[in-house]
């Protein structure tokens, strides 16, 4: 005999060193199955069409036009993960994270999903390879042509989507950055490289006695936030600017807000923030806004879009240290780096 006892009939096998490690590995090279059910999911509407109330496959089917068993299928891999959950007799039901899948959500994520998955994005995930070996993008040669030139010539509906998910995504920032900011004593903010505008609309609201410029480049801001166009609530306290913050910045202002812009190759980034610390006058504030891949609890979600990056366009997400070593460079004094929410840090400097 032995004192060893045999295990209990019909129990589970006790894992096996390293199983844990088996199975995370096995999910994680199936991540494309995950990423294309999100999609799948957003482009069905299937979120948008389930109510509060759990509803069966089939009520679902029959609500966005498609096949029972395969559309239970794809309910079932992505409650796996959080995404619905499936209940005992079957029927699904709405989670925090399908909620925001939904397009009338407040915090939706619908067309970030989508983006995230463009057609483009299959094609060039598998010559990551070949980007991290030469250190450059691989879009010109799959696509002929850089990849902005490419969304905006030849793949309209991926740059409209590019253009709902950069919106929303402003959107829901705009309130966080500007309950974050302190403008006592600032009379000015200038805006670079903002996109339609959505962070000095949400500025501007919260101070009356403020002014602001917004510039980009001209086709960004003539699509500008209507409250900051001719006619809009906040038009008469704003300027639109046409312009590459690349090139020059020639506004004079007390606050200077770049955010989610520095993402170039580091020369790019230099020329901005030189160029800012040049319009600038001693004393002004300037408030860099970026992802950082690194001290941040949104490390997995930024590492990823630093590889997206390098893929398409050969740009960055920045280290807090790298980062700060070139608003350093330009002449900026950073005196804080404080969370903006999950995935945005604020450096708060100083032209000396």
């Amino acid at each position: 005999m032995t004192d060893t006892a045999a295990p209990r009939q019909g129990a589970p096998a006790a894992a096996a060193p390293g199983a844990q490690g088996a199975m995370r590995l096995r999910e994680l090279v199936f991540g494309a199955a995950c990423a294309a059910a999100v999609r799948a999911i957003a482009r069905l509407g299937v979120a948008d069409a389930l109510g509060e109330a759990p509803a069966t496959p089939d009520e679902l089917a029959a609500a966005v036009h498609t096949e029972p068993r395969p559309l239970a299928r794809l309910l079932r891999a992505l409650s796996s993960y959080g995404v619905f959950e499936e209940l005992p007799d079957g029927r699904f039901a709405h989670t925090d994270m399908s909620r925001m899948l939904r397009v009338d959500a407040p915090n939706s994520l619908h067309y970030i999903a989508l983006w995230c998955t463009e057609p483009w994005t299959w094609q060039a995930w598998p010559r990551l390879d070949e980007a991290v070996r030469s250190g450059r993008n691989i879009f010109r040669e799959l696509y002929g042509k850089e990849f902005f030139d490419y969304l905006h010539d030849d793949a309209g509906d991926s740059a409209h989507i590019f253009d709902r998910a950069m919106t929303h995504s402003s959107r829901q920032s705009a309130e966080d950055i500007a309950e974050l900011l302190d403008l006592t004593g600032v009379g000015e903010v200038a805006d670079i490289g903002g996109g339609q505008g959505h962070v000095l609309a949400a500025l501007l609201e919260r101070h009356p006695g403020v002014r602001g410029t917004l510039l980009d480049l001209p086709k960004v801001v003539a699509g500008a936030d209507p409250r900051l166009r001719d006619g809009g609530a906040l038009s008469g306290r704003v300027r639109l600017l046409p312009g590459d913050c690349r090139e020059a910045i020639p506004v004079r202002a007390d606050m200077y807000i770049i955010k989610n812009i520095l993402e170039w190759d580091d020369e790019s980034t230099r020329c901005t923030l030189r160029n800012a610390v040049a319009a600038a006058g001693p004393g002004a504030r300037v408030i860099v806004i970026e992802n950082l891949v690194d001290d941040t609890p949104s490390m997995r979600f930024t590492t990823s879009m630093d590889l997206m990056l390098l893929l398409n366009v050969g740009g960055q997400k920045h280290t807090r240290d790298s980062l700060g070593g070139l608003m350093a460079e330009a002449g900026l004094r950073v005196d804080a780096v404080t969370p903006v929410n999950a995935y945005l840090h604020a450096f708060h400097s100083v032209v000396g």
